[in-house]
């Protein structure tokens, strides 16, 4: 295969996700949360099973490390999130959310769920095998 070609359909591809992504999540609101603090809320959600650092959550919000530090302290404010310390290394800190946080993402999340649910709603049981498929053999290749 032509991995140019290739190149193109995975940008394709991602671009694709985004748009699909910004169709589940538009309207969701949670009170007294901007479309950035939510993006991180968002973010330490995909990853409540791993420590994420602030300087990993700037990098991936494309934000800078003030700015990404400045919404952290507010949603830790609101009693989203919360910093720990590295049990080895006192001077690294994680963030991750609260359990407000938790409950908060989760209520926004089963309501993305029911969107995701909609739109596969008619995909046989063999389709839905092998879309699973393809979202493991992406994540473990690409992503």
């Amino acid at each position: 295969m032509d991995r140019s070609e290739l190149f193109r359909d995975f940008i394709a591809f991602t671009a694709s996700v985004l748009e699909t992504k910004h169709d589940f999540t538009k309207d969701i609101r949670i009170e007294g949360i901007t479309p950035v603090q939510y993006g991180i809320l968002e973010y330490l959600f995909a990853h409540r099973d791993e420590p994420v650092t602030i300087s990993e959550m700037s990098d991936c919000q494309h934000m800078s490390l003030p700015n990404t530090s400045r919404e952290l302290r507010k949603l830790g404010e609101k009693g989203l999130c919360e910093k720990f310390s590295d049990s080895e290394d006192k001077r690294k800190q994680y963030i991750r959310l609260s359990p407000e946080g938790q409950a908060r993402m989760a209520e926004a999340f089963r309501k993305v769920e029911a969107r995701f649910l909609e739109r596969i709603r008619g995909i046989s049981d063999e389709e839905l095998a092998e879309l699973a498929r393809a979202i493991r053999l992406l994540d473990g290749k690409v992503f």
